[in-house]
């Protein structure tokens, strides 16, 4: 999102356009942009915010079917349970079944919509079937919900699958209404199977006590839920009230068995209820073999909903079923498409009130600006006496008053840079003049200075003097080789000559000069430590002058650590390998910031008179910048220094004449 500004603030500098165009162009881009973001993340809440509440509303759906679901399980358990405490019971479990007594049964269990009601013995026998009263002594005992009963002497009830024999027992058109063939679903998952026969049921069973309060029997009665719409129908009708939008119901229930629908108001192509399509696969293995819950954006049978699906569990907690709810999505989806356009419409009168709104502002601010580019042209012509009269007191105002103040003190200062170029002419020719002199003088002296240092040093040969005047002799070479050392730097600052490059390998010039001073006395305590990178390209320099680089400040560092300590070479690619860096680090006592500041002038030296004349980091830092390098330092007192010289990689190799040929070595300062 940076990059648009970005990119459009090149392209208007780009074009040579006023500045009233400017900025009402740089306000469209900025209301552009700030409308495409707020239409982005306003569309994206929009669309969250929707589904969150379509999926908070399914969820809570759910919750109501599921109550309504466990309200009709609670219907057949009451109505067993007043089945258990008539007063025949007893007598039907002796086998007095009587005529009145099973129309009894049978009218209530036709008022009560159940279709199964059956009585066992204390041992789970089959004594009487309600359905079919000619089916006996078949044992019961197995039956998952019975069991409870029997083992635990409670009520007991559940949702169960009913295998097709059970089912048959108790009538054929029982076992007729489980029977569903399975009908081709997309995204289904793949099953052998073709065709449904047993049923899923909802099943309580009760003990039956005689008067003494002994058990003597089980009733057990259920409701068979393949193709009995009561419970669908009823959230439906509770929950989502039979609304239609667009003569589609908005609100759908279904319940599975395994992953087949038994009783479903989903319809399908046809207009028919769905019975037999099958459930989506990724939603099976989420709420049955996962046994979770699962709220999203579905694919039913015909349309998309917003649909919640949990498990139904039997009495042994085992997934069997899974009991659906769904909202249908198109009713959101388009109440999302109105409000997006609802909103987009807003943005789009905002742009355009805030785009009159930009000219009218651009137009205020070019005018005063219009006059400060007139002025300003007027100055830059040599007018400095140009003048701009201030029409408003806001930054515009004050920016006419600065600049009127601008062009006084140009004006002042024009007067005082013209005295003062006239000064520093007079200042450079004189120190030119100075310094040729400084050279004349040098080259003058070194002869005698030459004479001197041979003649005492061939005093000092001969044993012709006494104790003190020998040493007066000696003194008189210090000072005179002194003089000398003095004199050769003058000459050597004052006369440094351009690079004779050639292509050069860093590492190899480093050992050379570490070859050079290892064996001296001075390096005899000194621990030299080599990281050298040896995948660095040959450089185009000069050998010699960098030598004289590398042995200077290996030298210094020496002296910093007083014949002890640890002396670090190293080298590698610097940024983004477009140059070399060798560095050269010491654990001497430092330099201290104020000195940091003044190490590279000509005669500034740290160390005692007599022991340096302060050219050699000036020589060092004018050889490597006729290199188009650098040389930096790092330092804090106590803890060492290091220096950093920076090459560039130079890939043109000038040609090489007998004069490059080989290195030399080369003299160097302190």
């Amino acid at each position: 999102m940076i990059a648009v500004p970005q990119a459009a603030s090149a392209w208007i500098k780009k074009i040579r356009l006023p500045i009233a165009t400017k900025l009402t162009l740089s306000f469209l881009s900025i209301i552009l942009l700030s409308s495409l973001i707020f239409t982005f993340f306003g569309i994206q809440i929009i669309n969250n915010r929707i589904i969150g509440e379509a999926q908070e509303r399914v969820r809570n759906d759910l919750n109501a079917a599921r109550d309504i679901y466990k309200n009709r399980l609670k219907d057949v358990e009451e109505a067993v349970e007043f089945t258990a405490i008539r007063l025949f019971m007893g007598d039907i479990l002796e086998g007095d079944v009587r005529q009145e007594y099973l129309e009894e049964l049978l009218r209530f269990k036709e008022s009560e919509n159940l279709d199964v009601l059956t009585i066992t013995d204390g041992r789970g026998d089959v004594v009487l079937r309600i359905n079919n009263p000619s089916v006996s002594g078949d044992d019961q005992s197995r039956d998952e919900i019975v069991r409870v009963v029997l083992t635990t002497r409670q009520a007991a009830s559940g949702t169960t699958i009913v295998s097709a024999e059970e089912l048959l027992r108790e009538s054929i058109a029982l076992s007729d209404q489980a029977h569903i063939l399975f009908v081709d679903t997309p995204m289904a998952r793949d099953r052998p199977e073709t065709e449904e026969k047993s049923g899923m049921m909802l099943k309580a069973a009760v003990p039956i006590f005689d008067p003494e309060r002994n058990f003597i029997g089980v009733v057990y009665g259920g409701i068979l839920l393949n193709r009995n719409y009561y419970i669908v129908d009823r959230v439906k009708a509770t929950v989502f009230q039979n609304v239609v939008y667009e003569e589609k119901d908005i609100g759908t229930a279904t319940i599975f068995q395994d992953d087949v629908r038994i009783s479903t108001n989903v319809k399908d192509h046809s207009g028919e209820r769905a019975i037999g399509t099958r459930i989506t696969e990724d939603v099976y293995e989420q709420v049955v073999l996962k046994q979770k819950p699962w709220v999203g954006r579905a694919y039913v049978v015909t349309d998309w909903y917003i649909a919640a699906y949990e498990p139904i569990r039997n009495i042994n907690h085992r997934v069997i079923g899974i009991l659906y709810v769904g909202i249908l999505e198109q009713k959101y989806t388009d109440a999302q498409t109105q409000t997006i356009l609802v909103f987009i419409g807003i943005t789009l009168a905002g742009a355009v009130l805030t785009t009159f709104i930009a000219l009218w502002i651009s137009r205020q601010i070019s005018s005063p600006i219009r006059n400060l580019v007139l002025a300003s042209q007027q100055l830059a012509n040599g007018n400095l006496d140009a003048k701009v009269e201030p029409t408003s007191g806001d930054e515009l105002g004050k920016l006419a008053y600065r600049f009127n103040q601008m062009a006084e003190a140009l004006r002042q200062r024009d007067e005082r840079l013209k005295e003062f170029t006239k000064r520093k002419i007079m200042e450079s020719e004189r120190l030119a003049i100075i310094g040729q002199l400084a050279a004349n003088v040098a080259h003058e002296l070194n002869n005698p200075l030459q004479g001197i240092v041979t003649y005492s040093s061939l005093l000092l040969e001969k044993d012709v003097c006494d104790p003190p005047t020998r040493q007066n002799i000696e003194k008189i070479t210090i000072q005179a080789n002194r003089c000398r050392e003095i004199i050769r730097g003058l000459l050597d600052f004052s006369r440094q000559k351009k690079p004779v490059k050639t292509l050069t390998n860093i590492n190899d010039l480093l050992r050379r000069c570490v070859s050079l001073v290892e064996n001296q006395a001075h390096f005899q305590n000194i621990e030299i430590v080599r990281n050298f990178d040896e995948t660095l390209p040959m450089i185009v320099v000069d050998p010699s002058q960098i030598e004289r680089v590398f042995l200077n400040l290996i030298i210094n560092a020496a002296d910093a650590m007083n014949g002890g300590g640890r002396l670090t070479l190293t080298t590698s690619f610097g940024l983004n390998e477009h140059s070399i860096e060798i560095d050269v680090k010491d654990t001497g006592h430092g330099i201290s910031l104020e000195n940091m500041e003044k190490i590279f002038n000509p005669f500034f030296t740290t160390k005692e008179i007599g022991h340096g004349v302060g050219l050699g980091l000036a020589i060092s830092y004018g050889i490597v910048k006729e290199h188009n390098g650098e040389i930096t330092v790092e330092s804090e007192c106590g803890k060492g220094a290091k220096f950093t010289v920076i090459l560039p990689v130079i890939a043109k190799v000038p040609e090489v004449t007998s004069e490059t040929n080989g290195y030399k070595v080369a003299d160097f300062a302190d």
